[in-house]
């Protein structure tokens, strides 16, 4: 048995306005996704983890993962995603992905308000806590790491 690869979009960000202004324009045409997640949920786990890397401190955390994970991440894997951007295929553990992940149908307006409000904030206050894998993070870093992630998610959003 063959399993299909979504098609995905090839996308590169420079800064949070490019992010906004590509939802906004896949919210206006009604863009479908390609992946497993709907708009609503792409949109809403974006604003998810940027929110989470401003509040959540190191003891609130859903999950830590295992100290090899860790190390690789933080001294492996953290430069090549911030330069290279991040690979599809990772799955959180069930019970971090539903407290990070909406559920589908939701309100894809309030998904994308709720995005703009992220965004804003991590434009104008630093995340204070180290990445949970990658350890501790500059600020620019965590901008960095937060549009790789939306160039993620995004690219598996349909061109309208």
């Amino acid at each position: 048995m063959t399993v299909a690869t979504p098609v995905r979009r090839n996308i590169r960000y420079a800064t949070f306005d490019d992010v906004l202004a590509d939802a906004e324009r896949l919210v206006r045409s009604g863009a479908g996704t390609t992946g497993n997640w709907s708009l609503d949920q792409i949109l809403g786990h974006l604003a998810i983890a940027i929110e989470k890397s401003l509040d959540v401190t190191p003891g609130q955390l859903e999950w830590k993962p295992p100290w090899y994970i860790r190390l690789a991440g933080r001294y492996l894997i953290k430069r090549r995603i911030l330069k290279r951007g991040m690979p599809s295929g990772f799955r959180l553990p069930a019970e971090v992905e539903d407290r990070v992940v909406p559920v589908a149908g939701g309100d894809l307006n309030a998904a994308l308000e709720r995005l703009r409000r992220a965004a804003a904030r991590l434009q104008s206050d630093s995340p204070r806590w180290p990445h949970p894998i990658f350890g501790p993070m500059a600020p620019d870093e965590w901008t960095r790491w937060h549009l790789r992630h939306a160039e993620l998610h995004l690219s598996f959003v349909k061109e309208p």
